[in-house]
């Protein structure tokens, strides 16, 4: 199922010259997945504005598993899972994820777009520094394995005292690394795609209730 990095570095199409005739390598299939995505429908807003408001800054992700590819690493040897990518890249994804979570607590909180004017009151870093499929052994059945590290900043406050310059207060800022580890069913594609949706929607959850409680 994992083909080494060296694999899929080598170049797709072979070309194999038999009697002056050039033939094509027929390319392996490839399933287009995603992830994340809320079971729920959104909360409803209502007629009273959420209480806190939070602009969330860009989605940070390792370069290994940023990008479309799946992820695995058995010990120190990470391989890509042959014959899946996903449908965006997963940073992509997952912020998106990320968003529907908050989507999910509208009544609560109400993400700013990040080119609304103005400085929002609140605002939330997320890192995501691990999101792969862990393998303890080759060929065992794998645990996904996600870590975020959230920082929820206020925006400092401004004062003008006498003649003084406006000149900014101190913002308050609290932290949380967030590790959710997610068995897959068994060894196969789909059963390892359904572990990394359960453990991203898990931790967004996470996050965005973290995130309304801290607030207050």
């Amino acid at each position: 199922m994992i083909r080494s990095l060296v694999q899929l570095g080598a170049v797709a199409v072979v070309v194999v010259s038999l009697g002056g005739c050039s033939l094509l390598s027929t390319p392996d299939p490839v399933q287009n997945y995603r992830f994340g995505l809320p079971l729920d429908a959104p909360s409803v807003e209502g007629d009273t504005p959420a209480p806190l408001s939070v602009s969330i800054r860009r989605i940070e992700f390792p370069a290994a598993s940023g990008d479309d590819r799946l992820l695995g690493v058995t010990g120190t040897e990470t391989a890509y899972i042959g014959g899946a990518r996903w449908v965006s890249p997963a940073a992509t994804l997952f912020d998106d994820s990320l968003k529907a979570a908050f989507a999910n607590r509208a009544d609560q909180i109400r993400v700013l777009g990040r080119r609304e004017p103005g400085t929002p009151p609140l605002v939330l870093q997320v890192t995501v520094t691990t999101f792969e499929a862990r393998y303890a052994a080759p060929g065992a059945t794998p645990d996904v394995v996600i870590t975020a590290r959230a920082q929820l900043r206020s925006t400092p406050e401004r004062r003008t005292g006498g003649d003084a310059a406006i000149r900014p207060e101190q913002g308050r800022s609290v932290e949380r690394v967030f590790t959710v580890t997610q068995p897959a069913g068994e060894n196969r594609v789909s059963a390892i795609v359904a572990a990394f949706d359960t453990a991203t929607r898990d931790i967004n959850t996470q996050i965005a209730d973290w995130t309304i409680q801290s607030a207050k």
